[in-house]
């Protein structure tokens, strides 16, 4: 007789590179994403959202040709054979909808996004494969204004969720100075080629940060290995070059960048050209009140997608915070973008001009919580009302409807267990106080209000269940007319201990 197989249960376990967002940090994303929205709004800029799964060649050309699409993005063959694939970033999305909506939109066109995005790639610590971002554009304009007002918005962005002065900076350059660069070491600025020397040289430079000049200098020569023992193609330059683009580098990250960089590309007109539009940017950013403090030109930054064809930007945290394991930590770019000339162009034959930014979410949301760290702004659970007897449902339900009624958190306690695994489950949800009224309460029209946050304060201090007892740490009769009254006094009480 076979033996009956035994069935193969699933492990639990998250997908590589994914995490689950717990209650607490996704309530303080959610307000993060309110602010970020209001100043998106006072600016003029109106939300729009595309979904989730873009076909594949809408993505960008950025994208290797293969045949199955999913370096860098994840992807899936539909029913009609097309290959569609999570968006990568939402600018790609944007392009797509301007080409496809060209004729009825008002131009220029500003809108503004948030979502999550996905990317194919090698995970680590604080790099996930989904995160969100939080997007804004404007598209159909030329007009250099349109770059110095996004900078400003990050600014304006940053300070709005509570980062002071001289906690961030918004760094400037420009893809054009950045192409006169290449041409002064022999590098062709309008190679497309994914793989060619241009984008890997902007890829080096684009790592200053991380990597620091020593490594930007082997990514540009022979190539680099990280700590890992990943091995990184380099660009191949000789030593005259790789010399050149690291003084670049260094001059454009002077305090007097855009004189430095005049004299790093003396007898470039491309280099000229695009040095002039900074100059305008930066002219426009301290017209309207945007100091060093806040906005600044440095040629080390890259930005490292293909697309940019103008000025490019980020916005930087300059303080530091201790991290998990004590040792200092600087986050660095929390948002970027830049002018994006020809993504719509892809779509129509048409140049469509287009600037644009992108806010990290995630990151920026980590860097709040460790620079706050210790604040507490951690939301109450909600009160719980007990259920003493389970033919009374509807005099619970109706105590709930009452606080809720009040704008206060409630519910009822709808699980099948007694009243010491309830109280086990209203400190687990962290309810500031449980409402408990059994047949005693009931006859006389009163119910206990219990403050778990006094009483665990109380219990610290108390050594015999005798002293317990006697105390009744916490613990009120009120007439349930009174419930909901002395459930706010209670609530206000431990806001206020939250706050002192």
């Amino acid at each position: 007789m076979a033996k009956k197989q035994k069935s193969v249960k699933p492990k639990a376990r998250l997908p590589r590179g994914f995490r689950d967002i717990s209650s607490d940090e996704l309530r303080r994303q959610q307000a993060m994403l309110a602010t970020i929205g209001h100043v998106f709004d006072s600016y003029g800029f109106e939300p729009l959202e595309t979904p989730a799964f873009e076909y594949t060649d809408a993505l960008g050309k950025f994208l290797p040709d293969q045949d199955r699409p999913n370096a860098g993005v994840f992807s899936l063959q539909d029913d009609d054979e097309q290959w569609m694939s999570l968006r990568y970033d939402m600018t790609a999305p944007l392009a797509r909808h301007v080409a496809e909506n060209y004729q009825t939109i008002a131009k220029p066109f500003r809108r503004y996004a948030s979502g999550p995005v996905w990317r194919n790639e090698k995970p680590g610590p604080g790099r996930f494969r989904q995160f969100m971002q939080f997007d804004a554009d404007t598209v159909g304009t030329a007009n250099i204004a349109a770059d110095a007002e996004i900078c400003m918005l990050a600014a304006d962005t940053l300070e709005a969720l509570g980062i002071a002065r001289g906690d961030y900076v918004v760094r400037a350059n420009s893809r054009v100075v950045l192409d006169a660069l290449l041409e002064s070491i022999g590098i062709d600025p309008t190679d497309a080629n994914v793989d060619g020397p241009r984008l890997t040289v902007l890829r080096a430079m684009d790592k200053l940060d991380r990597l620091g000049p020593e490594g930007v200098a082997q990514l540009l020569g022979g190539g680099r290995k990280d700590e890992s023992g990943d091995f990184t193609k380099g660009a191949g330059l000789d030593g005259a070059a790789i010399g050149k683009v690291i003084a670049f580098l260094e001059a454009g990250a002077s305090e007097n960048a855009l004189a430095a960089l005049q004299d790093q590309l003396a007898g470039s007109e491309t280099g000229s050209a695009g040095l002039a539009a900074l100059a305008d940017m930066e002219a426009l950013a301290r017209a309207a009140g945007y100091d060093r403090d806040r906005f600044v030109i440095d040629a080390s930054i890259v930005r490292g997608l293909e697309y940019y064809t103008g000025p490019v930007f980020e916005a930087e945290l300059t303080f530091e915070v201790t991290g998990d394991d004590g040792q200092p930590v600087r986050f660095g770019s929390v948002g970027g973008g830049g002018r994006y000339d020809d993504l719509v162009a892809r779509f129509t034959g048409q140049q469509v001009p287009a600037t644009g930014i992108s806010i990290g979410v995630s990151r920026l949301a980590a860097a709040l919580d460790l620079k706050q760290a210790g604040r507490a702004d951690v939301t109450p659970g909600p009160v719980v009302v007990l259920v003493m007897e389970r033919d009374q449902m509807p005099a619970y339900m109706r105590m709930v409807s009452g606080l809720r009624s009040a704008g206060i958190r409630a519910e009822a306690y709808l699980g099948t267990s007694g009243m010491k695994a309830q109280m086990k489950y209203a400190d687990r949800r962290g309810a500031p106080c449980v409402i408990i009224q059994g047949e005693t309460e009931r006859a006389e029209g009163q119910v206990q209000i219990k403050d778990l946050i006094a009483g665990a304060k109380l219990s610290e201090t108390i050594e015999t269940s005798e002293e317990w007892r006697a105390a009744r740490p916490a613990q009120v009769a009120v007439a349930e007319s009174q419930m909901v009254q002395e459930v706010q006094r209670i609530l206000a009480a431990q806001q206020a201990d939250r706050a002192a």
